[in-house]
């Protein structure tokens, strides 16, 4: 390895390294220890195969130092043919070594990426609706991204070098020692001028890097929040395209300002190490031209340790630096492991059982609940705050009580912020009351296992959310093992056949982010139709028609009435006229059931849900086929 490969090295280590005060964590390490665990031998070999490659590192300038003695003392051809082709072989040996030790490098890191990946995403995947309503999704998926291939380099490069290094240093010091000790401790002697510049200018270097890494970050969120389509439609109508060019520009200056002055850092630090570089080199050749001059040492020995100089530096510079390297590894590992410490609320009992087979109840009874603090769902680096808010979540709902008895459907109306969608979140187990019980057929849902809840339990909520795939995909997320029968079926009875046959690519058309390329109401009769194909025996609709024009509503309402039929259900309406038939209907306010009764019983009561209903029509809203009605209809 060249000086200026070394120095290019010293500087790259020095702008990537995190360094940490804190102490080595034993449990850190017991945890790094199990994950590497299944990649023991693999590390083994690789270890192995670095010492080796290291050890044949330094063979080579002591052979190419008898090559030059040969020469001078008039040797046979023979030798100096039997030193090259030695010298040859160790080529060949070191080129096979280190594709080898780079196939072993490359498999044990991208093992370990994937075995920490698959462990974060599968803990994030049972992590509570209220860890994700509070996390940042960036600094969320910078988890699974920037710090898990952080982790990774502890292996990949970190443990291999230490090893290789102290392995390429020993031998080399000894060799050299035993040419000239002399020349030795001059090069020693001259370290201090090659180290400090690297961890001085390395040290400015790696603030630059963290500084352009967080204007690079907002930059990035500036682009990802304005082009979505929410955010490009929220820019376009109130017309501030200039005011967000030049902000962006702003920002995308400071990136290049930075730039500048991390390349022109760059070249001096690079510059300045390989000056020394020569520097020591000269001076190697100095001294030992000086004693091989005097008859002290041989000319072949001066070529040997300006060889083996490049040996020395090496290994001295990345030791060096190595304890910064280690605590960035653990530093990363440490961040990893801080997703994997978060306990998910809720736990599923060794011994749940499944929802009892038939129609289902829903019952609350005497149900109270909090939404959690925030120090026990998430962490401050996700939110990207210095402290968490330890704070207990004010109660939401007090108290309240009722049953939908198997295909009865319940209505719950009131003022916004009341608690109806909390407490429809609390049916399918999204979150766990603080007192009281949910049931479903008369388990508590806290003793039913989470499949059985979720094949029980279907729910469309306002915002009709999609992933940016195709149609089919997106209703294969209900049942994956649906045949194409069975997806006509249920695109028929939303409503959808036509609008999907009308898709360029059919059921393979790609319905956007979010669903963006389908209207509200396309998407509204989607996600119904992909509840339609769950085939839950309980149906939750929050507020699914509320923000829909009235041909959208109608068209959402007659697939809703497939929904329904012979289903329990729960139902937010914010237009009473949709729920005027159900057979219960609750009016919540702050968190507490106060009214309760059919639609005209509640009329006659002349309480709250008459007030609702009275400004409701009095404004003219327009009236709409309530869902009994069209269930009818469609029965």
């Amino acid at each position: 390895m060249s000086m200026e490969v070394t120095a290019w090295n010293a500087m790259y280590n020095a702008m990537h390294a995190q360094e940490d005060r804190r102490p080595f964590s034993r449990t850190t390490l017991r945890r790094i220890a199990r994950f590497a665990a299944p990649h023991r031998r693999s590390l083994a070999w690789y270890l192995l195969l670095s010492v080796i490659t290291a050890a044949l590192a330094v063979a080579t300038p002591v052979l190419a130092g008898r090559v030059v003695e040969a020469i001078i003392d008039g040797d046979a051809v023979s030798a100096v043919v039997r030193l090259a082709g030695l010298i040859a072989l160790i080529a060949v040996l070191e080129a096979a070594l280190g594709l080898w030790t780079r196939w072993l490098s490359a498999s044990i890191g991208e093992n370990l990426i994937l075995d920490l990946r698959t462990a974060v995403f599968d803990h994030v995947q049972r992590m509570p609706i209220a860890f994700f309503t509070r996390t940042r999704t960036g600094a969320l998926v910078s988890r699974l991204n920037n710090d898990v291939i952080g982790a990774q380099r502890a292996f990949s490069d970190t443990l291999s070098g230490v090893a290789a290094n102290l392995v390429t240093l020993g031998i080399t010091l000894i060799v050299m020692i035993g040419i000239s000790w002399q020349i030795t401790l001059l090069a020693l002697l001259l370290l201090p001028i090659f180290v400090l510049p690297a961890r001085r200018m390395g040290a400015r270097l790696a603030q630059l890097n963290r500084e352009a890494a967080n204007y690079n970050s907002v930059m990035s969120t500036q682009m990802t929040e304005r082009f979505s389509a929410p955010g490009a439609t929220l820019v376009k109508l109130f017309g501030r395209p200039s005011e967000e060019s030049a902000e962006f520009a702003v920002r995308a200056r400071r990136v290049r300002n930075i730039g500048v002055r991390t390349a022109m850092l760059q070249s001096v630090f690079v510059t300045a190490l390989t000056l020394v570089s020569a520097l020591a080199l000269a001076l190697v050749y100095g001294l030992g031209g000086f004693y091989a001059l005097r008859g002290q040492l041989d000319a072949g020995a001066v070529v040997a340790m300006a060889m083996l100089l490049t040996r020395l530096y090496s290994p001295l510079t990345a030791l060096a630096s190595a304890r910064v390297d280690v605590m960035s590894a653990l530093v990363s590992f440490e961040r990893v492991f801080e997703v994997l410490d978060l306990q998910p609320l809720i736990q599923e009992k060794p011994d749940a059982t499944v929802v009892p087979d038939g129609p289902v109840s829903v019952e609350f009874r005497n149900v109270e609940f909090a939404y959690p603090a925030a120090d026990k769902v998430s962490l401050a680096s996700l939110e990207e705050v210095a402290t968490l808010d330890t704070r207990e979540g004010v109660e939401v709902l007090h108290g309240v009580s009722f049953r939908a008895e198997p295909g009865q459907m319940v209505a719950l109306v009131g003022s916004s912020g009341a608690g109806k969608s909390t407490i429809a979140q609390l049916v399918p187990r999204l979150y766990d009351v603080d007192a009281g019980v949910v049931e479903l057929g008369g388990v508590d849902v806290r003793d039913l296992t989470a499949d059985s809840v979720r094949a029980t339990v279907g729910m469309v909520t306002q915002d009709g959310h999609l992933f940016h795939d195709t149609v089919r995909a997106n209703l294969l997320l209900a049942r994956p093992g649906a045949s194409a029968a069975e997806l006509d079926e249920v695109l028929e009875r939303a409503r959808l056949t036509e609008l999907v046959a009308a898709l360029p690519d059919g059921l393979d058309t790609v319905v956007g982010e979010r669903g963006y390329r389908l209207s509200g109401g396309e998407r509204q009769r989607l996600t119904i139709a992909r509840l339609l194909l769950a085939h839950p025996r309980v149906v939750i609709l929050d507020e699914a028609t509320a923000h829909l024009d009235s041909t959208s509503e109608a068209a959402v309402q007659e697939a809703l009435g497939e929904a329904l039929a012979g289903r329990t259900a729960v139902v937010i309406a914010h237009r009473l006229s949709t729920v005027r038939a159900a057979d219960l209907i609750l009016v919540i306010e702050a968190g507490r059931v106060v009214e309760r009764g059919t639609h005209s019983e509640l009329l006659a009561l002349g309480g709250r849900y008459q007030e609702l209903y009275r400004t409701q029509f009095d404004t003219g809203t327009q009236s709409s086929p309530t869902l009994t009605e069209v269930i009818s209809a469609t029965t």
